[in-house]
């Protein structure tokens, strides 16, 4: 894996000394609320999934956990908030994807980058499928590349918009099949769901657990799901390395980050409260029956993430020439 510049964390001194002399670390312990800045709307899955860690980083931490919700422009609105935080140990980013990685790749008016963060922890990562409507009638992605050579017209695939996941992995995907691809942008994934079913659309690339019931009915095939190995919740389902194409592994990503300047000794503390609750075996078992993939890890593991976005993710935009205002 390539190596990129690591984030700047402040160097803290002893626990002790800090919690005499700094007053940020003196504040994150004193009862103060932890803020988690979520980039999205409230009642959603992730959203849900967030408060149940924060209640739980609460009790390990034995100081409350708010949740808040910051969402819209992508994401943009959330992260800059958190970048522009007091780096004090209070507040930190439910980073993802799309808010910070993709952005930061596409972008280049934000008055954030990765180098406004520094990384406390993973949390958990949603794979993709590659779905067709059943009236099609291929089952292997192998059928599917036959499929479009003899139509000699592009296959349609639904994005979230320019830069999304979906866009990217599409631009992926028409690579390693080696056939023509037309991306389609919707504002949301329901409504390219009903047109996929529809045959408006030849390929969808959402998460297994929103298209298992119309799987179900017969409308719709998942021919691979993105990951190494198959998904618990989702046994039957072959992966693209197994059926030949390794490089279409992918994923989006959930994790915590903080503010650039934020001690050291309180990004270790809330970074082990976080790996603790991810350790939970109702809430993975909770996540895994949602279609996500938990991951216990630590600023390490953030880092090793945000590292391959750049390396793969920044590879196609640098390909494909892509950029966004």
């Amino acid at each position: 894996m390539t190596e990129f510049n690591r984030r700047n964390i402040l160097a803290a001194a002893g626990f002790a000394i800090a919690a005499a002399t700094t007053p940020f670390a003196a504040s994150a312990q004193s009862g103060d609320p932890i803020h988690l800045i979520v980039p999205y709307g409230g009642g959603g899955l992730i959203d849900g999934l967030v408060r149940q860690i924060g209640d739980m980083m609460s009790s390990e931490l034995d100081q409350p956990v708010v949740v808040e919700n910051k969402p819209g422009s992508n994401g943009i609105i959330g992260a800059t908030y958190a970048a522009a935080a007091k780096p004090d140990g209070l507040t930190y980013f439910i980073g993802a994807t799309g808010p910070l990685s993709l952005n930061v790749l596409l972008r280049s008016n934000l008055t954030y980058d990765l180098d406004s963060f520094v990384p406390v922890g993973t949390m958990m990562s949603g794979p993709l499928t590659v779905t067709v409507p059943a009236s099609m009638g291929v089952s292997t992605l192998d059928e599917l590349k036959a499929k479009a050579v003899e139509s000699g017209q592009p296959l349609r695939y639904a994005t979230l918009g320019p830069g999304s996941v979906t866009h990217l992995f599409g631009m992926v995907l028409q690579d390693k099949l080696g056939v023509p691809m037309v991306d389609v942008a919707y504002r949301n994934n329901p409504s390219a769901i009903v047109d996929l079913i529809g045959g408006q659309n030849d390929l969808n690339f959402s998460t297994p657990i929103s298209l298992v019931k119309h799987e179900e009915a017969g409308d719709l095939k998942m021919l691979a799901i993105s990951t190494e190995e198959r998904h618990e919740r989702f046994p039957d389902l072959p992966t693209t390395v197994e059926l030949g194409y390794p490089d279409l592994v992918s994923s989006f990503w959930f994790g915590v980050l903080a503010p650039a300047g934020t001690p050291e000794d309180q990004i270790a503390r809330v970074s082990a409260a976080l790996q603790n609750a991810m350790k939970n075996e109702e809430l993975q078992t909770k996540m895994t029956n949602v279609g996500m993939t938990p991951h216990v890890g630590g600023p390490d593991a953030m880092q090793a993430q945000l590292d391959w976005d750049q390396e793969f993710w920044g590879g196609v935009i640098k390909e494909n020439n892509i950029t966004l205002e």
